[in-house]
Parts: C-alpha cells; structure tokens; sequence
C-alpha cells in the first residue's frame, strides 16, 4: 500500500489534517477542532487512523517563555559633607534629572546601535523591502495541489431544490465545473512532484484574493514559472496571442490571463529580492487534444502535463541560495497580501 502523508491545512476558519497519497489525493481528513474524522477512500481506513495517530503523536515546537529580568538595584546617592540626601531633595547644580535619558556616544570608529524597536535606516532605492521573518502560519508550501477547489466544494454544497434542478438537467451543475478544475490541478501538481528530484520547488494554491487563485508557482534553477491549469476532457484548443478557443467555440483570454499573472507574482517577488529575475507564464492543458498554438505565441508556454518535465534540465538562471530565498518569501501569506 502507498505511503500516506499527512499535511496541515488552516483556511476559511478551518483547522484540519489531510492524510493524502503520494500524487496529492486526498483519502482523507481530520477536522481539529471537533476531532471528526472523514474518509473519503474505505480501503485506506485503518492506513489513515495510524498516519494520523503519528502525526499528533508529534508535540509541536513552542517557544520558550521569556526570561524575567531581575530588577536592578535602586541607585544610592553617596553622602557626605556637603551634599543632601533623602527624598525630595533638589539635585545639585549641573547634574541632570534621573528621568532623563543619557545622551549616547561612541568611540572614534564604533557604531552604537539604535533603541530596541526604533525603525532602522534607509536609503531610498537602496535595498530592497525586507522578507517575512519567522514560520509562515499557514505554511502554504504545505497547499495541496487544488486546495482551493478542495475547500470551495467542501463548503459550498447545492440545496435539496439545486440538485433536483440539476438532475432535469434544469440549471448546470456549477460544482461540475470545481471537480473538473481539482482533478486538473491534481494532474498537474503530481507531475510537478516530479520535478522536486533536479532542484525545483512548488507551492499550490496561492490565494491572491478571494476570489482568484494561483494554482501553481515553481521555482527552480532554470527560473520561476506561473502555471496556470485548465482541463476540457476530449476537446481541442487552439491559443493565440491573447485569447484560446476550446472546440472552436469563443475566445477565452487564458493566455492574457496566465501574463497578468506572472507579471503580478514578478512585483510582488521583486519587492524582497536584490537579485534580478523573471517570471514566466505557462498554460497547462490536461486530458485534452494536443494544443494547436499561433506562431505568433511567443510569450505563453503551452504544454500538456507530461510536457512538463522539459522543464526539468533548464538550469543557470538562479542559484541554490536565490532558489530558497524566492521560496521563503513565496510560502509566506503575507507576501501575497494587496499593498
């Protein structure tokens, strides 16, 4: 039997643990905050009890708490001859108030570090913002490959009167349209898997707002990839310039779109890199006729999944230490927040 994974997942108010297949599918998961447990493949049953059981036999990492400070001793007044002591008495001339801040200074040579908190220095157009510090929360390296999808159908369900319309064939199934998008981008993500092996990394669905969704980034030696999934069992495409056409029905702008999109992920990149690099839109068709492209296209890359892995021996572009860098600041939400 495969080997089972299992993966956090924190959306929409959700707290649950995946145990999922080595392609990405979900067999399945266990709602954190009720402790109710859903399967959606029997014959993994008992294998996903026990992949859940180690997980949450795993203690998660917490910080240590902060030291306390020990209290400094209150400062004493020498006395002597001369000079008062006691409660409300005045300083003497020339010495300044105890509420006061010390001016700071330095040695010739030597820099003093600014107060703990102050903001630091900068020059305009020297340095690029700084990356998010400290443990994504949530990780979305962790994203499962059409983990949006996964959790629009598990919270959007049609009422009792839906369905029935949908069964006279009276109103379209608009989830029809969600389990197509899912099992695309399941197809897509397996293969992007494979690519993990020659030093490329992925992360799934990236929510860029409500709405609208990366479904993956790759980030790799021969650069950065936007891939844009879409899947139209049995039909032929034809993509030009801007617009793609599925069994010559109308235009579609699946590939102005996958631009905008790979220009988006380049600003949004570029705001914490100091390095130069670009992003490059791809347009993945899955279980269709092979694509038929304009000459013209030259800015969109159109593949089939298994197309893919000539993705895999581009190399020279970023180097190992850009490579994680890039991948840092891309599983961090907060990156993908409008600014």
């Amino acid at each position: 039997m495969a080997e089972l994974r299992v993966s956090a997942w924190k959306r929409f108010g959700h707290d649950r643990l995946y145990v999922n297949l080595p392609d990405g599918t979900s067999v399945a998961w266990l709602d954190r905050r009720t402790g109710s447990l859903t399967v959606t493949d029997p014959r993994y049953h008992q294998a996903a009890l026990a992949a859940l059981r180690t997980a949450r036999a795993v203690p998660r990492p917490t910080a240590p708490p902060p030291r306390a400070r020990p209290k400094a001793p209150p400062r004493r007044t020498p006395s002597g001859p001369g000079t008062p002591s006691g409660p409300g008495t005045p300083p003497r001339p020339g010495t300044p108030p105890a509420s006061s801040p010390r001016p700071q200074s330095s040695a010739p040579g030597r820099v003093v570090p600014p107060p703990p908190g102050s903001a630091p220095a900068s020059t305009p157009g020297s340095a690029p913002h700084p990356a998010p510090v400290g443990a994504p929360a949530p990780d979305l390296a962790d994203n499962l490959p059409g983990a949006t999808l996964r959790a629009r159908l598990a919270l959007t369900g049609p009422s009792r009167l839906e369905r029935l319309l949908i069964l006279l064939r009276l109103r379209p199934d608009r989830m029809a349209s969600w389990r197509t998008g899912l099992k695309g981008e399941q197809v897509v993500g397996a293969e992007l898997g494979q690519l993990a092996r020659h030093g490329w990394r992925v992360i799934h669905s990236i929510e860029l707002s409500p709405n609208n969704d990366m479904d993956h980034l790759l980030i790799g030696p021969g650069g950065v990839f936007t891939i844009n999934t879409k899947r139209h069992p049995g039909k032929t495409v034809w993509v030009g310039d801007d617009m793609a056409r599925i069994n010559h029905g109308p235009p579609r702008p699946h590939p102005r779109n996958s631009r905008a999109e790979a220009e988006r992920a380049h600003r949004t990149l570029r705001r914490h890199c100091a390095f130069p690099f670009e992003v490059h839109p791809v347009l993945v068709y899955v279980d269709t006729e092979p694509p038929q492209v304009a000459p013209t296209q030259r800015t969109v890359r159109v593949y089939q999944p298994r197309q893919l892995s000539s993705l895999a021996p581009l190399t020279g572009t970023l180097t190992p230490a850009q490579i994680t860098h890039l991948h840092t600041i891309a599983r961090h939400p907060s990156t993908w927040q409008p600014r």
